[in-house]
């Protein structure tokens, strides 16, 4: 089984229900092609490093896929057509890094040391 990084943008005008609806219709994918979803992030809306299609910013989401390399396949046939999506960028990996997050909101970083 391989392992990859799979990350999609969305528009900035997508709403949380919309992306949720994005997360679950490539969740069911990667199960239906017998992978395995080890991980999901949303990473939420970010700054661009250039506009695209006029959108200055995107709503990011992550995910951590063991499979074969069809399901890649199939995913990226998907999110061509996907009108909400405005690129994606798959890499295959040797492991997975679970622990770090590294779009953590500073918020939530916070929220975290004030409990402590």
């Amino acid at each position: 089984m391989n392992l990859y990084e799979h990350t999609i943008i969305a528009r900035q005008d997508v709403s949380p229900a919309q992306i949720k609806q994005i997360i679950e219709k490539y969740s069911k994918i990667v199960q239906k092609l017998e992978g395995e979803l080890v991980k999901t992030e949303n990473w939420g809306l970010l700054d661009l490093s250039y506009i695209i299609s006029q959108n200055k910013k995107g709503n990011y989401i992550h995910f951590k896929i063991k499979g074969k390399g069809e399901i890649i396949s199939e995913l990226e046939k998907n999110e061509k057509i996907d009108k909400n999506l405005l690129k994606y960028l798959t890499i295959r990996v040797k492991k997975f890094d679970l622990d770090t997050n590294y779009f953590f909101n500073k918020e939530k970083k916070q929220e975290i040391k004030n409990k402590k």
